[in-house]
């Protein structure tokens, strides 16, 4: 762990975001199995799913699913899209104390949501999940992506000075004082997804890897695209770099 707080505040409510575009083939089976082992495992929570411009039957499958899943909270990002849009709208919307980010295709497991809120419950900051530390896996990642994913994390392991080495995965998890630390969030796509984190970091909050397991999708078409991304996401670490050594400590945790 890495400076945990000596008193620790009791969580009381988890907010699950997911963002989700054309993901009518997945997500209500995503969202009844995290509600039901959240619900077995006493975790009480509301989940955020934000509909980012579906074409398909996204948003009516949510509408119908509320009827009967009180925890659900439906959004629609109306404004420009985006991953890092619809999370941050997500956000913007949360009851919780505590969130974590998710993806909407049941690539993560509901299980290590659970586990989330345990370590965050802990006194941590942040907790997050990496999938190449022991007892972590990945069941079916293509091959490509899995090679441009070591070498991403490896160059922000380098750049950084940090032993997390799955900065570039979305799933994690904060206590609310995180999210409203690393404000603004201006990174509107995929890149989100290292700018949460790595401002966590050198902003100074305590955080803890723990292993999770990721499976690639069984229904939809993976949004990410490798060759659009990069140069987003080499902007958003080297904005953080230049914070990190030059800001002079004027956006740390105080």
């Amino acid at each position: 762990m890495n400076g945990a707080p000596e008193n620790i505040k009791k969580l009381q409510l988890l907010s699950i975001v997911l963002p989700a575009r054309d993901e009518e083939g997945c997500i209500c089976s995503t969202v009844e199995h995290l509600h039901l082992e959240l619900r077995l495992q006493g975790v009480p929570h509301e989940i955020i799913v934000v509909d980012d411009g579906s074409t398909d039957r996204t948003w009516e499958l949510l509408q119908d699913l509320r009827q009967h899943l009180p925890n659900l909270k439906p959004i629609q990002n109306n404004g420009l899209h985006g991953f890092g849009r619809a999370i941050i709208c997500g956000l913007d919307n949360m009851c919780g104390d505590a969130v974590v980010v998710m993806m909407a295709d049941e690539s993560d497991d509901c299980r290590d949501v659970v586990r989330y809120w345990e370590e965050l419950n802990r006194g941590v900051d942040c907790v997050f999940g990496s999938r190449f530390i022991r007892g972590g896996g990945t069941i079916d990642y293509p091959v490509v992506k899995m090679v441009f994913n070591r070498i991403a994390n490896k160059f922000l392991q380098l750049l950084f000075g940090i032993k997390l080495n799955d900065t570039t995965n979305a799933f994690k998890a904060y206590r609310v004082e995180v999210i409203e630390g690393c404000r603004p969030l201006i990174a509107p796509h995929f890149n989100l997804t290292v700018e949460l984190p790595l401002k966590a970091i050198v902003r100074g909050f305590s955080w803890n890897v723990m292993p999770i397991t990721w499976r690639n999708r069984r229904s939809g078409v993976a949004k990410l695209k490798i060759k659009e991304m990069g140069s987003r996401y080499l902007f958003i670490c080297l904005y953080i770099w230049l914070e990190k050594y030059f800001s002079c400590g004027d956006y740390r945790k105080h």
